[in-house]
């Protein structure tokens, strides 16, 4: 008899699979089409909304604000982008991966998020709200607010990452481990169905949990 899969299962991740040469750009523009480019040289305000990044590396940039909206980005890395906001609502992200540097606003609302990896981080306000997200890795990462109301999640893992409130209001999960989430305070407890949790954040959190079940807990 077959053995039933482990639960959690963890994120089916590859890396963006990359040439070995890259064509050297620096400036994109809205509704682009780039591929197999190395991109240098952003600062200020980047508008690359409803644009197609394809086979691409994003060098250290350091921006304002950067432009996604509706984006599709296919096998892109990113390296130690330092952003005070990137706006990536609706923008569709497959083989995806942020490495170092620090984001002030991260919206990936109603984003489609397939196979991400988010690495040694600091972003101060991530938002998955109303996003389906499949095969997402944070790790080594420092968050202030993560948002993810009405979020779809599968097949996602928190490692050794901190966030000061999340909120999970009307969020659907499956596979979702928060055992390397250090999380000082969750929104709804009651739409933790579906997620992983050690003892201690049960403990941690029986009292949210109390609440939630209407029970009058007293010495």
């Amino acid at each position: 008899m077959a053995r039933p899969p482990a639960h959690p299962q963890p994120p089916r991740l590859s890396p963006p699979d990359l040439p070995r040469a890259f064509a050297e750009i620096v400036g994109v523009e809205p509704h682009g089409d780039f591929l197999q480019a190395r991109i240098t040289g952003w600062e200020g305000t980047v508008d690359a909304s409803h644009a197609a990044f394809t086979e691409c590396t994003v060098a250290a940039a350091s921006v304002d604000r950067l432009e996604l909206t509706g984006a599709t980005l296919v096998d892109v890395e990113f390296d130690a982008l330092r952003a005070t906001s990137v706006h990536g609502r609706e923008a569709r992200l497959r083989r995806v991966r942020l490495t170092g540097g620090r984001i002030g606003t991260l919206d990936l609302a109603t984003a489609g998020v397939d196979e991400v990896e988010l690495r040694g981080i600091r972003i101060d306000y991530l938002s998955l709200g109303g996003a389906k997200v499949e095969d997402l890795l944070v790790a080594d990462c420092t968050i202030g607010t993560l948002d993810l109301p009405q979020a779809t999640l599968s097949r996602v893992r928190f490692e050794s990452t901190r966030a000061e409130e999340v909120d999970t209001r009307g969020m659907r999960a499956d596979s979702l481990d928060l055992r390397g989430l250090d999380a000082a305070s969750y929104l709804d407890v009651g739409s933790l169905r579906g997620a992983t949790l050690t003892p201690w954040q049960i403990e941690q959190l029986a009292p949210a949990f109390a609440a939630a079940l209407g029970i009058d807990v007293q010495d």
